[in-house]
């Protein structure tokens, strides 16, 4: 899913010619197009959906919009580690119904032998 998530402009600065800013979103930051945003400023809030500053926001609505997307886990969905994400939900679609395979739980040879005091 992509979000249009709150952000606060952190610094402005160009690159390529493409006027640029680092954006907070809630302690994840990323860089951010001000194309359609030429006049944002350092400590503005703005609605930014797949890298573009959209829509300028005040800091009360920015930080319920966050606090609200913190709690129902929308900011780790959209700026969360792809690789934890696809292994959580790999485990999810596991058919096996224990968390370690099959036989969960169980000492593997090794494991009994050690246990046994056997080489």
């Amino acid at each position: 899913m992509c979000l249009a998530v709150p952000g606060r402009v952190l610094d402005i600065g160009e690159k390529d010619g493409t006027r640029m800013a680092t954006v907070d979103f809630g302690g994840v930051q990323k860089e951010v197009c001000l194309e359609y945003l030429p006049d944002l400023q350092v400590g503005e809030y703005a609605i930014v959906h797949v890298g573009f500053a959209l829509q300028r926001l005040d800091e009360e609505s920015a930080r319920q919009t966050l606090a609200l997307f913190e709690e129902l886990g929308m900011l780790q969905e959209e700026f969360g580690d792809p690789w934890e994400q696809a292994a959580a939900q790999a485990e999810a679609d596991s058919p096996w119904p224990f968390a370690d395979g099959p036989f969960a739980g169980e000492a593997t040879a090794p494991q009994q032998a050690q246990e046994e005091g056997r080489p």
